[in-house]
């Protein structure tokens, strides 16, 4: 595969994620706290620990943190605007469709508790009160990596300008198969770095290993599943520059940890993709399809739309080979600052034969405040103001099932 078409089926593999899944709410998550007994110590440094702090400290993308009293305490009414009209945690998949195991939304007790302590003062409680707070690795979320990559040299990105997609070739010298049960890129100039794509290549094939981007979490796989790369095997770091008026030199690197042992099967990922279309001008309500069928028996276990700036929706369809079908995710507002990967809760049986359909809409009209220019018609391209139209897939095959008693690494866990 040829560069120009990795930087074509690549555009920024991202998900973005400040939180982690929480339990589906109960019966008793409707009574509401007593705003004059929340406090942040007994009540909501719990709450900030287990969702939020993982983004929500220094070094990391969030814009403050919340490992704190003194920290959070400046933000508590921003905190519960946001919280209580649910734009944080970020989480855009319809609950009509599918179940997710990193289902980001908090439980209305929750949101509840945190609205509870803002009204009630945002008081600090008891020092007895407060929890451990979550211990990380500095600089990393997936604990310390095995191994560590860096692009061969430092590249200069310009003080201005459009810098076409760079590419860095690394070699692993890997002498065996390695077996991948965590992988996190890092900038190195955060500010200039508008998102960085890793391929595994291998005997002239590509295959997608993991994705940077604002807001993107690194990329941790559920017991018993890695991605594999090959003894031998070159890294090919796809890296998009965004100069903001400084000229500096970035040397953005990738870390991983390793399966323990060999898995009990190979997650792959596939993009469903349409790069033929041509969004008219104006047009408020543009659709874009693309398709995919399964040639062997498989799982589908994860999956993520991907649009620019006039993205509107995105769904995924699933049709067997019985004729049935249904949808297995609907994002019904994409929102292009938070490329969430999903994560099926159980994942969907797929068939040989099974087809994939994804349906996509944009918006390139006045109405979208996003629009960088409603009055020109937009067709596939690699830049921001270009679009593309990508359902991300990872999937199993059923025919590379194989026993085995695999623990992940302990420095998988991000709270170390």
């Amino acid at each position: 595969m040829k560069r120009t078409v990795l930087a074509s089926v690549a555009a920024m593999f991202l998900a973005a994620v400040c939180c982690i899944a929480l339990p589906v709410s109960s019966a008793s998550d409707n009574k509401k706290p007593s705003a004059a007994k929340v406090t942040f110590n007994k009540d909501v440094a719990p709450i900030f620990y287990k969702n939020c702090s993982e983004c929500h400290r220094a070094g990391e993308i969030a814009p403050f943190s919340l490992m704190s009293y003194k920290e959070s305490r400046p933000w508590a009414r921003s905190i519960k605007e946001k919280v209580a009209t649910k734009v944080m945690p970020p989480w855009h998949a319809d609950p009509a469709h599918g179940e997710f195991a990193n289902d980001r939304r908090l439980s209305q007790k929750e949101i509840d508790t945190i609205v509870a302590w803002v009204d009630g003062g945002a008081v600090e409680g008891e020092a007895k009160d407060l929890p451990p707070a979550p211990k990380f690795v500095d600089g990393w979320n997936i604990g310390t990596p095995d191994v560590i990559f860096k692009m061969p040299e430092a590249y200069t990105v310009p003080a201005s300008g459009v810098v076409e997609y760079k590419y860095f070739n690394v070699k692993t010298n890997f002498t065996e198969d390695k077996w991948i049960q965590a992988a996190e890129l890092r900038p190195d100039k955060r500010a200039i770095v508008h998102h960085i794509i890793v391929f595994v290549q291998y005997k002239g094939q590509q295959q997608l290993l993991v994705g940077y981007a604002p807001g993107e979490q690194a990329a941790v796989m559920e017991r018993g599943l890695a991605k594999r790369i090959p003894a031998g095997a070159t890294l090919i770091f796809q890296v998009h520059y965004t100069p903001n008026g400084t000229e500096v030199k970035d040397q953005s690197y990738l870390g991983l940890v390793f399966a323990k042992e060999k898995p009990k099967n190979e997650l792959m990922v596939v993009p469903v993709m349409n790069g033929r279309f041509v969004i008219p001008a104006g047009d408020p309500n543009y659709k874009v399809e693309s398709t995919y069928t399964f040639k062997e028996d498989a799982r589908i276990r994860s999956l993520m739309p991907h649009m620019h700036l006039r993205g509107k929706d995105f769904l995924y369809k699933v049709t067997f080979p019985d004729g049935t079908s249904k949808i297995i995710l609907s994002v019904p507002k994409y929102d292009f600052a938070w490329q969430t990967y999903y994560k099926l809760k159980e994942p969907v049986a797929a068939p040989k034969g099974t087809r994939i359909d994804c349906l996509a809409h944009f918006d390139n009209s006045t109405g979208n405040k996003f629009n960088p220019d409603a009055t020109k018609e937009v067709k596939w391209g690699d830049q921001t103001w270009e679009e593309m139209m990508i359902g991300w897939m990872t999937f199993t095959l059923d025919k590379n099932e194989m026993k085995s008693s695999v623990e992940p690494a302990a420095s998988v866990s991000r709270n170390q």
